[in-house]
């Protein structure tokens, strides 16, 4: 037989269950309130950014000896510098690799259609997905790792290909002004040994190989074009003026890179939301503190520090 309690204690016993439950929900508010919040506020999207509705106003600054210097864009030394150095040879290589590109999607394009069998299709839409999911992710990657380290000064890479990374964050709507093999030629070059892999196979091996590797065609074709278009998306998140209706709506509901989410990553010094072919992996690797763990261990290995390149050009006002 069970005693009732007595009605002090059991009113001790409702007060110590919902201070309980009140302090639960609090840490479960606080909680989902630190997991939830924007990575970037509005005011430090506007004090450390450039304008979205006048991109080449250039926020100016004052300096020590009262004179006013570019902050942004085309009018700053640095960018100045860094545009000087893109060479014909550059050119050259970008035509090259973007002719190539073409050609080769174009036939592995065909040949996956000429090879397509219906029975296929939940495993080719998943296939594709993780394609678009791994172009991001790369695509991540090598923004982090040219943004974050090396030098303009280093030989080969330093002037071909981490130049427009430097200049790109002091001028960043630099790259609206380059045509498309001056915004595509590197992303196309990438792909080209794997395009290349592709349509050998499809050339040599007999039907029974081929579809056994179609599914894994799939994810590196879609891999492919969303690698090689990388930076042209990357090119409308900085065009806030007429864009294609259809571009606008892609990016509206987020299946390439936005605009106002890519502005994220242009709040300066410039250390976060570096994923800029669809953006779905951002909010989720800047929450794990990816790219901050990353970070951490090369330079606790080599001393580098981070970001000190880009910062140098930063400070090129005069």
């Amino acid at each position: 037989m069970t005693l009732p309690l007595p009605i002090s204690c059991s009113q001790r016993v409702k007060d110590v269950l919902t201070n309980t439950s009140i302090d639960q929900l609090e840490i479960s508010a606080s909680m989902a309130t630190k997991i939830l919040a924007p990575v970037k506020t509005e005011q430090q999207i506007l004090e450390n950014s450039m304008l979205e509705d006048d991109p080449n106003a250039n926020c100016s600054v004052v300096t020590q000896d009262q004179k006013v210097r570019p902050r942004w864009g085309p009018q700053h030394k640095g960018a100045q510098e860094l545009a000087n150095l893109y060479t014909t040879g550059k050119r050259t290589q970008e035509c090259i690799c973007v002719g190539i590109c073409i050609t080769l999607m174009a036939f592995n394009c065909g040949f996956l259609i000429l090879h397509f069998r219906i029975r296929n299709m939940s495993a080719i839409i998943t296939a594709a997905l993780c394609g678009i999911v791994t172009a991001d992710f790369g695509s991540g990657l090598v923004h982090w790792g040219a943004d974050t380290w090396g030098s303009v000064d280093l030989p080969i890479i330093g002037k071909n290909f981490l130049r427009p990374f430097r200049e790109h964050h002091i001028d960043p709507t630099s790259i609206t002004r380059h045509d498309f093999i001056e915004t595509n030629g590197d992303n196309f070059m990438v792909t080209i040994p794997f395009l290349a892999r592709m349509l050998w196979d499809f050339l040599t091996l007999p039907e029974e190989e081929v579809q056994k590797k179609f599914i894994w065609n799939c994810y590196v074709f879609l891999l492919a074009i969303f690698v090689a278009m990388t930076n042209q998306i990357h090119k409308w998140s900085h065009t806030y003026f007429g864009l294609p209706g259809w571009v606008v709506w892609l990016q509206e509901h987020h299946i390439i890179l936005p605009r106002r989410h890519h502005r994220i990553h242009h709040v300066a010094p410039h250390e976060t939301y570096f994923c800029i072919t669809t953006g779905w992996l951002n909010w989720p690797l800047e929450k794990l503190h990816f790219w901050t763990i990353m970070e951490y261990i090369i330079e606790y290995t080599t001393s580098c520090k981070p970001r000190a390149d880009d910062f140098k050009w930063a400070q090129k006002r005069t």
